[in-house]
């Protein structure tokens, strides 16, 4: 065995991820550009799998790339498939090849993802192994390379020690087993400490430093030796019967070294006895290595170092220092360092990997999903509407108290800056005219709607009407489901629509009297200043009042009242921009628990993401509450201070309308051009009501005509009259011969003379029967001939010189041919109205009388439950 120790690699049946994942996808996802995407993924992951596992891999980065990279789509895909459904099993041989002698099973095939992504991990950590066992470690690359490989080595490892009884849920191979596993890692984690104790060499580092990271290496493999050893079942293992001496070596070199190095230190400090206690030690360990394990390592390059460190040593002591040589148990110990770590399994592990199936996601995910962004939509719309709510709240108190207007007001005669940046604003969104243009617009949307809406209800009712009608007509033969019957659902749905639109007329009428209520001052506030100022009342000025601590304190208020509202616009800006995809939980908790516990988990992830939001929002109409209560009680001051006479009262009034006019002006623009909104997104709601509505009465109407074609003939070969006895003296049948058979009766209206009829095409003799001429008065019946099961056939009237045609056909089937043409019809027994026996062969079925009765036409009687189109008021 080399020095260093690899990992055989596990072998893997083939399988056929195709087959079952595509079939899954088909089932769950509708045909389409996602499905077909997916299934190319399908292909890919089938493909990555055979280049990871289905042929032999290069000890090279690229082949260890691949097996990285399936791994990692294995973790992406295991929430994303019902694996344990599919059943798709994976199968995997012991890498180790040797445990089904010993109790244990070499082979194991399993229906769990999570048992192909052990398997492969422990391919990924062989195959790590073995790439470092083959690096040069005489230049710092190769060293770099293997320290770094036989860490990901050993990080492999321990995650399946720790992973593989809970992934598996059964006993798991020797090879995988959590004893195995963890006795690999350990084995690992030791050649990596190794590889760093050449480099530090290689770097001529100090040897204190060399001397700590060889303890080090010695302890690692110490313990990777006793894991070995006292596991009961490793050992059976012939890998780990050459791994034992290995190990044992390692131990002895590594503390050999340890012990050479720290020689040299107490060379430095001058203790020369401690150094040739040392090297002695050094030296007994390297001949044990040699003398046990010589066929594994290699320790004469070490032994020469050391003998010839002792000899000078030694020399220099007995010649010169004579210092006293210490026992080796009194020594001080070696200290340790260690510069390894496994590497932790954190997903992915590749760095070019992309995930196959990375827009998939389960349908019971895609459900949570919707839900959970409802239950956001709903959490977002509390937190603005009550931030809107309270914004309107202290809109409207201001507005009442006249703030802050009167303030800026205490000259009695310019107009307040308030007041004139609200005009403005009434002037940039297009004044009294546009939101005139709006109000016009809403009846002209409204009617549209209720056209569409009226014109589908009509088509429901013209066609159930006529299917009344013909109930009425044909009775029990009108056999199809009622119309009423079908057009509930419909029309539930319409009058859904129709409330829908009720309501949206109330609103309406709200927003036009609040227009009509403010309309004159919102028409002042589109004028001009110096026709606003004019329009205004002047007032005797309060000049006492503007250095007074009331007004000051009350526009403080007021200011910290504007900051409270623009923290609010802030918050809101936050709360919208907040975004989180629960798609992964839900996966996650998919996979785990089989199930979604979807209001658990949202309520958890709201309450992390709008928590600190909502208790701003919270804290924010608390601070508004407390200031406008404060406003009013320095407004009360304010107010009793000022002058009070008419002419200020009559000013005071008309600015309270003019700001209430503005909030009104910015209310009425906002209904309006949500009102015209909603109309118009009803609008395609109502037409795609109206095409469901249209097909419904097509195909009821296409059934229709099916049911009355079907009844119509059926009629038609009804008789018109009940079938009656003729007298027998009507009858000029001749008399029987003696011993004759007696022919047919029959009835001859003398009245009606048959009319000749086209000749029919030529025919042979039907078979068995010799015609008879008929008398040219009328037809003859011809007696049946003994022994003849047959019924005779009746002469045509024309006379026994016309054309013969072709007979019945006398093979078995005849599909299709329901009914004779009228102008082929030889026999013309409808003229006589006598009973007509049809010609019948032996084996031959009879001429039909009528056309097999149609089926209805399959419209479906009750269509199912679909939502409505319109918005829930």
């Amino acid at each position: 065995m080399a020095t260093f120790i690899s990992v055989p690699l596990k072998k893997s049946s083939e399988v056929d991820l195709v087959k079952p994942l595509s079939k899954f996808v088909t089932a769950t996802y509708p045909p389409g550009e996602e499905q077909t995407e997916y299934l190319r993924a399908v292909e890919e992951l089938n493909k990555l799998r055979k280049s990871a596992l289905g042929r032999p891999l290069d000890k090279h980065e690229s082949s260890l790339e691949i097996l990285l990279r399936y791994y990692d789509q294995l973790c992406a895909i295991e929430p994303k498939f019902p694996f344990p459904e599919l059943c798709l099993t994976f199968t995997w041989k012991d890498a180790f090849d040797k445990g089904s002698l010993f109790g244990g099973s070499v082979k194991l095939a399993l229906a769990s993802v999570g048992y192909e992504k052990t398997c492969v991990l422990f391919n990924v950590g062989a195959l790590a192994s073995q790439i470092a066992s083959e690096q040069n470690l005489d230049n710092d690359e190769g060293l770099k390379t293997a320290a770094k490989f036989y860490q990901l080595a050993s990080g492999a490892f321990a995650h399946i020690k720790d992973t593989v009884l809970s992934a598996l849920n059964r006993e798991p191979t020797m090879d995988i087993s959590p004893e195995t596993v963890g006795t690999l890692s350990q084995i690992m984690l030791s050649q990596a400490q190794e590889v760093f104790v050449l480099k530090a060499t290689a770097d001529k580092m100090k040897d204190a430093i060399v001397a700590k990271l060889a303890n080090q290496a010695a302890d690692y493999y110490g313990d990777a030796f006793k894991q070995c050893q006292y596991k009961e079942n490793l050992p059976k293992y012939f890998y780990f019967q050459e791994v034992l001496p290995v190990l044992a070596a390692k131990h002895c070199m590594m503390q050999a070294t340890a012990e050479l190095r720290q020689s040299a230190l107490a060379n430095q400090k001058k203790k020369f006895g401690e150094e040739i206690a040392r090297l002695q030690h050094a030296t007994e360990l390297v001949k044990t290595a040699a003398s046990r394990y010589d066929e594994y390592v290699n320790v004469k390059d070490l032994s020469d170092k050391i003998n010839r460190a002792l000899t000078a040593a030694k020399k220099d002591n007995d010649f010169i220092y004579h210092d006293r040589v210490p026992e080796v148990k009194d020594l001080e110990p070696i200290g340790k360092a260690s510069l390894v770590k496994a590497t932790a399994v954190q997903t992915p592990l590749s760095q070019k990997f992309s995930d196959l199936f990375e827009k998939m996601v389960p349908m019971a995910v895609q459900q949570s999903v919707s839900a959970a962004n409802s239950r956001k939509a709903d959490t977002v719309n509390r937190l603005i509407g009550s931030m809107r709510e309270a914004t309107n709240l202290c809109n409207g108190v201001l507005a009442s108290l006249n703030l802050p207007a009167a303030l800026e007001d205490l000259s009695g005669e310019a107009v307040p800056q308030s007041i004139l940046e609200k005009s403005r604003a009434v002037v940039q969104q297009g004044g009294l005219q546009s939101i005139e243009q709006l109000i016009k617009d809403l009846p002209e949307l409204l009617q549209r709607n209720r056209e569409i809406l009226d014109e589908s209800f009509k088509m429901l009712d013209d066609e159930e009407a006529t299917d009344n009608e013909l109930r009425a007509k044909f009775n029990q033969r009108w056999n199809r489901t009622p119309s009423g019957d079908l057009y509930k659902p419909l029309r539930a749905e319409g009058n859904n629509f129709r409330n829908v639109l009720d309501k949206a007329v109330q609103a309406d009428q709200v927003v036009k009297e609040r227009y009509t209520a403010h309309c004159e001052m919102i028409a002042l506030l589109c004028k001009p200043e110096n026709e606003l100022s004019a329009a205004i009342p002047s007032a005797n000025p309060a000049k006492t009042l503007q250095g007074s601590e009331v007004v000051n304190v009350l526009r403080a208020q007021l200011a910290q009242l504007d900051e409270v509202k623009r923290e609010r616009e802030v918050l809101e800006g936050e709360v919208k921009s907040v975004t989180f995809d629960m798609t992964t939980k839900f996966l996650t908790a998919l996979a785990q628990d089989g199930a979604i516990n979807e209001e658990a988990l949202t309520a958890s992830e709201l309450e992390t993401r709008y928590g600190s939001h909502t208790q701003r929002v919270q804290q924010n109409l608390r601070r508004q509450e407390e200031l406008l209560s404060q406003i009013q009680v320095s407004h009360q001051e304010f107010s009793a201070l000022k002058q009070s006479n008419s002419e200020a009262n009559n000013r005071e009034e008309v600015l309270k309308k003019l700001a209430s006019a503005h909030d009104s002006y910015i209310e009425i623009s906002s209904n309006t051009k949500e009102g015209t909104k909603f109309y118009n997104d009803l609008t395609e709601i109502l037409l795609k009501f109206q095409n469901k509505c249209s097909d419904i009465v097509f195909a009821r109407k296409t059934e229709r005509d099916e049911l009355l074609k079907e009844l119509q003939q059926s009629i038609a070969r009804e008789p018109s009259a009940p079938s009656f006895n003729v007298p027998s003296y009507q009858s000029n049948t001749p008399a029987p011969a003696p011993g004759g058979p007696t022919p047919a009766p029959r009835t001859v209206f003398t009245q009606q003379q048959p009319q000749a009829k086209p000749q029919p095409p030529a025919r042979p003799p039907p078979p068995n029967i010799t015609p008879q001429a008929a008398s040219t008065s009328a037809p003859v019946s011809t007696p049946v001939p003994p022994g003849s099961t047959n019924p005779p056939p009746v002469a045509p009237p024309t006379g026994p010189s016309q054309a013969q045609g072709p007979p019945y056909p006398t093979y078995q089937g005849y599909p299709g041919y329901y009914q004779m043409p009228v102008t082929y019809n030889p026999y013309a027994y409808g003229q006589f109205n006598m009973p007509y026996m049809p010609y019948q062969a032996q084996g031959q079925a009879g001429y039909p009388g009528g056309p097999p009765a149609q089926q209805p036409y399959p419209y479906p009687q009750q269509p199912p439950q679909q939502q409505p189109y319109y918005p829930q008021q």
